[in-house]
């Protein structure tokens, strides 16, 4: 049994009289509803990469450090932990 994909909607308001009437979006509205949670998933991939990136970097140095004799509450004076 085939299932039927739901169309996405919106809320539109007619703030003159308060009436609400929820209106299933068009194709266009749907293409760029599409590419908008695309772009925000692409983002937020970014965003948490450079998050890791900054992460290793900063545990690479504080090794480094500790290679060179510093203790662990010198390199957190250092690092500003």
């Amino acid at each position: 049994m085939a299932t039927k994909t739901q169309i996405p909607k919106k809320l539109v308001v007619d703030c003159s009289t308060g009436e609400q009437t929820e209106v299933e979006l068009t194709a266009e509205e749907i293409a760029q509803l599409e590419l908008d949670q695309a772009q925000a998933l692409a983002a937020q991939e970014s965003a948490e990469a450079e998050a890791a990136a900054r992460t290793a970097a900063r545990l690479a140095a504080e090794q480094k450090l500790a290679a060179l004799g510093l203790t662990a509450e010198e390199i957190a004076a250092i690092g500003g932990n």
